[in-house]
């Protein structure tokens, strides 16, 4: 059976660093970007570690600006 690994997409500029997505990732892939901010001035969420990331979409369906979309690769 193929291993699954995700890979989140993030739209920066429309995220507002409200930090429900890095609470919500049972993997601790998702992180606020410390040192960057959108033109908006919010820090925005990035995938602060790739390879923990399961695909599981907990940080897409939380989202309440749908900023993220998640797929799933298979290795």
């Amino acid at each position: 059976m193929a291993k699954v690994r995700g890979a989140v997409v993030v739209n920066q500029q429309r995220c507002k660093g409200c930090n429900l997505c890095v609470v919500s990732c049972p993997t601790q892939a998702i992180s606020l970007h410390p040192d960057e901010m959108n033109d908006k001035g919010y820090h925005y969420c990035y995938m602060s570690d790739p390879e923990a990331c399961i695909g599981c979409a907990s940080c897409g369906m939380i989202c309440p600006d749908g900023c993220i979309t998640v797929y799933k690769v298979k290795l």
